[in-house]
């Protein structure tokens, strides 16, 4: 009787999953059958199975142009590139190059002047003595000054984009900074704006020593701007420091636009860009259209767009150097806007979800010694000790 019941619901479980599977494929076939098929994958008209009977190109060109020609035939199907531009439009658009033109020394003069010095140094007594015995120094001054000449540049340039510098103040444009910056807050080499360095507050305090190399005669114009600071826009800037004309490298003889004020990142809103951006004018420029009040405390009249003055003054500057910074908050913003900006500093404060613990075993296995600690009703939580 037991064997006669197990061999029956073995053929009714049989039985159900046959009728499962025969319903399957009729649904399937069904719905295939009212889509229409697509159409053929790309090589589906190859036979894998005699590869020796395809027909060879023969040369580089040959197969480039019937390359170029499956390229511009219409397909059914979308590529990576197509669902990336439909989801963002400008992926992949070419940016246009803002900057100074770059001066390109001749290949073959370089490797003449490199192939003397090696004689040179190869001739050099005491440099080869020196170099035995490990006590030759390298300038580092020299060195700063190479790497500022030669590929200080393009290393910025990918500085800035790795931090966004020109997402933000120059869409779809970028410039390569030719002339170096030396930024420096206080005499201490730790006050120094390099190139995303962290600062604090209270080090940005006041205005900072800005040198470069400048021609004589010629001017320039200097911008201070944070693109993450404003507590109302988020597509708008604040303006902390202008200075235009700028005869040669005097920053202090230039004309002031804005008055210099200290950053004031907000509390809980953590790290915010600080960027410098140096123009180089082609003349004197009539800067009364951009000229603030002296004292400016007013965040309104300070809120700024660095592509709006760019493109109103782009016949008449160019940019030509970067720096920038990066900040958090600190006391001294407190001061910053009771004193300077006399308002009431916000705070934003981070919700933080409760510790997440999986729900309790009434048997725990390889817990630790305190595991019925973590689901206890107090407040004080003495898990985690250990």
């Amino acid at each position: 009787m037991a064997l006669r019941s197990i061999s029956s619901g073995v053929l009714r479980n049989w039985f159900e999953l046959r009728v499962n599977n025969a319903m399957g494929f009729v649904t399937t076939a069904f719905l295939c059958r009212q889509r229409p098929p697509l159409g053929p994958m790309p090589n589906d008209e190859i036979d894998v199975q005699n590869i020796d009977t395809i027909e060879k190109y023969r040369s580089f060109n040959r197969y480039f142009r019937r390359a170029e020609e499956a390229k511009n035939k219409p397909v059914w199907w979308k590529t990576y590139r197509a669902y990336l531009e439909k989801e963002d439009p400008e992926h992949g658009a070419t940016r246009v190059n803002i900057g100074l033109p770059g001066h390109r020394p001749s290949r073959s003069i370089q490797l003449k002047e490199r192939r003397q010095r090696v004689k040179e140094n190869k001739k050099d007594v005491q440099l080869e003595r020196a170099c035995r015995l490990r006590t030759f120094k390298i300038s580092l001054d020299e060195v700063q000054q190479m790497w500022e000449t030669n590929s200080g540049p393009f290393h910025i340039r990918r500085l800035a984009d790795h931090y966004g510098v020109f997402r933000d103040l120059f869409p779809m444009a970028y410039f390569l900074p030719r002339i170096p910056l030396r930024i420096g807050y206080g005499q201490q080499t730790s006050g120094q704006v390099h190139y995303g360095n962290q600062l604090t507050p209270t080090q940005t305090a006041s205005a900072p020593v800005v040198s470069f190399n400048a021609d004589e005669g010629s001017l320039w114009t200097l911008l201070l701007t944070s693109p993450d600071e404003h507590l109302l826009n988020n597509e708008a800037e604040y303006l902390h420091w202008l200075v235009g004309n700028i005869p040669g490298g005097a920053v202090e003889a230039g004309e002031e636009l804005c008055d210099y004020l200290p950053p004031f990142p907000a509390r809980g809103t953590g790290f915010h860009r600080y960027i410098y951006v140096l123009f180089q004018q082609e003349g004197p420029i009539d800067f009364q259209e951009d000229l603030k009040p002296s004292p400016c405390h007013s965040l309104a009249e300070r809120t700024f767009k660095t592509v709006d003055f760019y493109r109103k003054h782009q016949d008449c500057m160019t940019p030509a150097g970067l720096a920038f910074f990066q900040c958090q908050w600190d006391e001294a913003v407190t001061g910053t806007f009771h004193d300077t900006l006399n308002m009431r500093e916000p705070v934003f404060e981070f919700i933080r979800p409760p510790v997440y613990h999986p729900p309790q075993v009434k048997y725990p296995h390889g817990q630790p010694l305190r595991y019925l600690d973590r689901y206890r009703n107090g407040k004080e939580q003495s898990h985690g000790i250990y």
